[in-house]
């Protein structure tokens, strides 16, 4: 394989994999369509997209487009989506569309030009709530919150009226889907596979968890949520934290991730296979929203709001074994280094502050309690 397709390869994890595919001899094309959500409006060419990168501006909803972009390809990863819980819900046309009919648009393009190996990005949304175990330790897979509970401010989860403890999320964990853009994104998983076992195409699908790191769209208030809180402090502004702060996340560094996007590439035994990519730690919003602003210098209090968004669950973070033994991925970023790097990139960046308008418009649809 030496011609690489990356949709959605001109955004931020797309970039940095056109880094390391291109480092490590390969050829790569990325068609994205330059969205202004993302990339400003009127968006040309990122001046971060490494140059050696062929640029095909074009939706992956176009088959035209999606076919040309596939003239000559060995292997494709399929990043291009729409991204953010809060946003799918209420933009529900647009995530089904982009996300789930523009995978179906690339698999009928496949099944008429195959490449040797599809690699798809899928997500840790799908899992709704992470894995429990109750004080007796039986695993609980399906635990919720009912809205009453949340309503009260009670935020932790129970199982006969104890609580629950959070563990990491292994890959066999049935999928819980608490948005839309969840729901694409396991459509976006299962289709792949499918279409690949069918055609003989070998298929990757790897669910990443929350990817931090330079080139994320600061102005997007429905990305990563340590990119929302670099905008925030970058305009002076406490970042918006919801529930009491302690929800539990996995953050993994995007050079992490394009090291496991290549692995899925390059491992033979990765075909057909689902994969957790994360950092196999976890630590509370509240802790990296006070980590990153001792890392910028800023001096700002969190603005913890004690409100609920719709879709949004309370502890998930990732049980990365399977990855370390069949692709044998090994995080190699810790947190401390990456905020690090991140905050020397934000020195030099401008951020539109628009989480104050986004939060308008989910409370504005009933999306908040």
């Amino acid at each position: 394989m030496n011609k690489i397709l990356i949709t959605g390869g001109a955004g931020f994890i797309g970039s940095h994999l056109c880094d390391e595919l291109i480092g490590k001899g390969y050829s790569v094309r990325v068609l994205d369509s330059l969205i202004a959500q993302v990339h400003g409006a009127g968006a040309e060419r990122p001046a971060y997209l490494h140059p050696d990168v062929e640029l095909v501006v074009g939706d992956v909803r176009d088959k035209a487009a999606v076919l040309r972009a596939l003239k000559g390809v060995d292997a494709v990863y399929h990043f291009a989506a729409r991204v953010g819980v809060g946003q799918s819900m209420y933009e529900v046309n647009e995530y089904t569309d982009v996300n789930n009919r523009g995978t179906a648009v690339l698999l009928e393009a496949l099944i008429e030009s195959p490449v040797k190996r599809l690699i798809v990005a899928s997500s840790m949304s799908i899992y709704g709530e992470g894995l429990y175990v109750s004080d007796n330790g039986n695993i609980v897979e399906d635990a919720s919150r009912p809205l009453k509970q949340l309503k009260a401010s009670d935020w932790e989860l129970y199982n006969d009226g104890q609580p629950l403890k959070p563990i990491a999320t292994p890959e066999s964990k049935k999928p819980s889907l608490a948005s839309v853009y969840a729901l694409s994104k396991y459509d976006q998983e299962v289709m792949s596979l499918i279409c690949g076992k069918a055609y003989n195409i070998p298929t990757v699908a790897l669910r990443f968890f929350n990817v931090y790191g330079t080139r994320q769209a600061l102005s997007n208030p429905y990305t990563g949520v340590l990119a929302i809180f670099a905008s925030r402090y970058l305009n002076n502004k406490a970042p918006l934290i919801f529930e009491d702060g302690e929800q539990k996340r996995d953050f993994v560094s995007v050079k992490d991730v394009a090291k496991a996007c290549l692995l899925a590439l390059e491992v033979e035994e990765a075909a057909y296979e689902v994969f957790n990519i994360g950092s196999g730690n976890s630590y509370t919003v509240n802790e990296i929203a006070s980590k990153l602003s001792k890392t910028m210098g800023v001096e700002v209090e969190q603005n913890v709001t004690g409100e609920y968004r719709v879709g949004d669950i309370r502890h998930c973070f990732g049980d990365i074994s399977k990855a370390k033994r069949i692709l044998g991925f090994e995080p190699e970023v810790n947190f401390e280094d990456g905020l690090k790097e991140l905050a020397e990139w934000l020195e030099e960046q401008v951020a539109v502050d628009n989480v104050d308008q986004a939060k308008e418009e989910l409370a504005a649809r009933g999306l908040t309690v």
